[in-house]
């Protein structure tokens, strides 16, 4: 399969020049440890931005209990985060291989003209330097069908994804069950339970999709009856207008929304609770909704609280025309350049 950007892909936009850009990377299905090897500066300065906020000593522990849980339901994956770890060589590559600690605003509707689907999404994650060091993956040799991703060099997981052809998909964080009310304790019970469970995290759901799911549909099914390690809540826009939809997950049970959604970091579902994710999750989700879909390379719709001082990407993504319009930020505002990428596969 012979993989290009089309003849009539816009440039990546450079109007800051004070702002780099988000960088392009052609990979086969490898693309954790291609981007890796590529990219390896950029992880190291992820680490080390982590490790101001979680000392080495922690994230050694951290990784070895992350590493005994991949191991104990031996996840796919592990080999390939093995070789990872091996290349860093310091700690942090298992546990965030599965961390999931992140608040995002989604919305999956028809595009303005009315002619495709599209997905707009903002990624919250406290952790400083995502924004800035986000690259873009654009991995081909998958039996579905190539697909591009926003993600950083060495991770595993697939938080959201562009398919040309396909579909576009991203994970929002949900909110955490109550166990006794206080959110610490409660933090503690919902991490013990994930020991527990030997299912795939969210990330590498997506990823499986991404890999396998041909159409619409089928990413659909796969997203409502696989099962996985922590409840997540899906976003999924096909190629037509009414090829859009919201999923609510929990590790067995899924509540699917069709038709134009919006989701934040809180249930929709009426009989489902826990502490929502972030914050004003209910106002974002209300705002979302009425954010316009259209390809506007100056995010001017992406306001406060949508916009806050953890927003780490921007992108809207539509897979029927094969465009991805994407833009990393940290505290300070926008961190790089907009990438703006047109991408027609062609057998």
């Amino acid at each position: 399969m012979r993989v290009q950007l089309g003849d009539d892909a816009p440039a990546i936009q450079a109007r800051e020049p004070h702002l780099n850009e988000i960088p392009i990377i052609e990979t086969g299905r490898n693309f954790a440890l291609e981007t890796l090897h590529a990219y390896k500066d950029r992880t190291h300065a992820l680490l080390d931005a982590a490790s101001r906020r979680y000392p080495r000593s922690t994230l050694a522990a951290l990784d070895k209990v992350s590493r005994a849980w991949l191991a104990r339901w031996n996840n796919r994956h592990l080999p390939e985060i093995d070789e990872i770890a091996r290349i860093l060589g310091r700690p942090g590559a298992y546990f965030f291989s599965v961390n999931y600690e992140w608040a995002c605003t989604c919305r999956a509707a028809p595009s303005p003209d009315g002619r495709s689907a599209r997905l707009v999404r903002v990624l919250d994650w406290k952790a400083p330097g995502l924004g800035a060091n986000l690259i873009c993956a654009k991995v081909s040799g998958v039996d579905a069908g190539p697909f591009s991703l926003l993600t950083w060099p060495g991770y595993t997981g697939v938080l959201q994804v562009m398919a040309p052809g396909r579909f576009s998909a991203a994970i929002n964080q949900p909110p955490m069950r109550k166990a006794t009310g206080l959110f610490y304790l409660d933090w503690a019970a919902n991490r013990r339970r994930v020991w527990h469970m030997p299912h795939p995290t969210p990330a590498h759901l997506l990823r499986k999709v991404a890999e396998e799911a041909k159409d619409f549909a089928e990413a659909r099914r796969m997203l409502i009856e696989q099962p996985i390690s922590t409840p997540a809540i899906f976003t999924l826009a096909g190629l037509d207008t009414a090829e859009t939809a919201v999923i609510e997950r929990t590790e067995q049970e899924a509540r699917t929304r069709d038709g134009a959604q919006v989701a934040a970091n809180h249930w929709e579902t009426p009989d489902w609770h826990g502490h929502a994710r972030g914050d004003q999750s209910s106002d974002r989700a209300c705002i979302m909704r009425d954010v316009e879909t259209s390809f506007d390379t100056e995010f001017r719709w992406l306001t406060p609280p949508i916009l806050n001082d953890n927003t780490r990407l921007a992108l809207v993504a539509d897979a029927k025309e094969g465009r991805m319009i994407a833009r990393g930020y940290e505290k300070t505002g926008p961190a790089t350049t907009t990438l703006d990428m047109t991408w027609h596969p062609s057998a």
